[in-house]
């Protein structure tokens, strides 16, 4: 971690991370510009490598930040005694909704992250990486997916869970209205009704 970064005040802190979240997140990390990061945070560029040195050591200091502060969420909202599949999707959406309220990107760019494909980022995220994988799946894992027993594959319910609530986030997230809350609500009673579906 970056001492003299955490040295800002939190509010300085968090507009930094939120814009090289934001640009990050868009783009691979290839493609992304620290000029849009500047812009986007109302810094100079000087003063973003003062803090981090160059860009990938900024890209580094994100995944580790938000890895660290994702399972931490995780940790708080997940029930490890949880085995209802359904509970523990609501859960663990639970949890990024509480991480989309500071940092609205966040699990995108981890998202980006896990398909990030250039050796000079990969390189420098590969173990951070390797652990989210294994804590997220550890989470998924501890499910009772019996209770698909008749009705089709464990993998490709999960992957409509999960293509379910991905479509609900990008169709809520371009709204003009749009909150954390909104969206949980929403994926909250979309996984009530599939659950309801199952019960038939």
């Amino acid at each position: 971690m970056n001492d003299k970064f955490f040295d800002l005040k939190q509010e300085k802190q968090d507009r930094i991370m939120n814009a090289a979240l934001k640009v990050f997140a868009r783009s691979s990390y290839k493609h992304a510009s620290t000029d849009d990061i500047v812009k986007e945070a109302g810094i100079s560029k000087g003063l973003l490598f003062h803090y981090f040195e160059s860009k990938t050591g900024l890209y580094a200091f994100l995944y580790d930040y938000s890895v660290r502060f994702m399972l931490l969420e995780l940790s708080r909202e997940v029930d490890r005694s949880e085995t209802d599949f359904f509970a523990l999707t609501k859960q663990m959406e639970e949890a990024r909704m509480q991480v989309m309220k500071l940092y609205p990107y966040m699990q995108q760019f981890l998202n980006v992250g896990l398909k990030e494909e250039c050796q000079e980022a990969a390189e420098q995220i590969e173990e951070r990486r390797s652990d989210y994988r294994e804590r997220m799946r550890a989470y998924t894992m501890q499910a009772d997916y019996s209770v698909f027993a008749g009705i089709g594959d464990s993998e490709r319910m999960i992957r409509l869970v999960q293509y379910t609530i991905d479509g609900i986030t990008a169709e809520m997230s371009a709204r003009y209205d749009f909150t954390p809350e909104k969206l949980y609500q929403e994926i909250c009673e979309y996984i009530d009704m599939l659950q309801r579906m199952m019960r038939r």
